[in-house]
């Protein structure tokens, strides 16, 4: 079994209130820490990425996020996939080679591009580009980004998971949906649904499983964590 279709299967069959857990690396020192503690896959969160690289989010070059990917990748045996935000501009077959010479198997793609929504039939259409360059290689998460573009109605967001998962998506991931809509969003999307967690914060992962998530990932939020226990290190070192 390909590492594509062993993270496939980690998001089917599985019940209410025990979603897939994907912890966030941002580098390989972190990979292997997520990957010792047991989890059986691993998400890269772009922002984090772009911090360690000394970035800020949105602005890590194409070449050094592909890089990063590659050092994660090779670091820890399980299945990683990839935040490459919306694509870097690059075509979709190039995307994808990029993606699998990074030793990725699967990746977001967010639907805005500089804090605008795309119109979403035209979304659907390269998110169907990607797949048929892919083929069953690859695993894609489509992230809507309707919650955090002020687009407040669930139906928005519906109706773009629903384009999306008709263009292949494997999974939509409406990014920081409110806890209160996610029974409304599970029930009217189809397949697998991505919800964003605040570690230490909120819902925990089981509820969020049990309000609908198929999985949930955080983010930057892990890398942000680490960072504020090790200014927290620097500080008692100082004193």
């Amino acid at each position: 079994m390909s590492g594509a279709d062993r993270f496939r299967a980690l998001h089917h069959g599985r019940v209410p209130g025990d979603p897939l857990v994907l912890p966030g690396p941002w580098d390989a020192a972190s990979a292997r820490v997520f990957a010792d503690a047991g989890f059986p896959a691993l998400a890269t969160p772009s922002a984090g990425v772009a911090a360690s690289l000394g970035y800020a989010d949105g602005a890590t070059p194409a070449e050094e996020m592909f890089a990063a990917v590659a050092r994660i990748a090779r670091a820890v045996d399980v299945p990683v996939s990839a935040d490459v935000e919306d694509g870097y501009g690059l075509a979709p077959e190039e995307l994808v080679e990029r993606l699998l010479e990074a030793g990725a198997v699967g990746c977001n793609l967010e639907d805005s591009v500089d804090g605008v929504l795309k119109d979403p039939r035209e979304h659907a259409e390269w998110l169907g580009e990607v797949r048929a360059a892919a083929g069953d290689r690859l695993f894609l998460n489509a992230r809507i980004d309707t919650f955090v573009r002020g687009v407040d109605d669930p139906d928005a967001a519906i109706g773009r998971a629903a384009l999306y998962v008709a263009a292949g998506a494997d999974c939509v991931y409406p990014i920081d949906a409110p806890v209160g809509v996610l029974p409304l969003l599970r029930s009217g999307i189809q397949g697998p649904v991505n919800v964003h967690a605040l570690p230490g914060e909120g819902p925990s992962p089981a509820q969020l499983g049990g309000l609908g998530a198929t999985r949930v990932t955080f983010g930057p939020g892990l890398q942000r964590r680490a960072q504020g226990a090790l200014r927290e290190i620097a500080a008692d070192l100082v004193d």
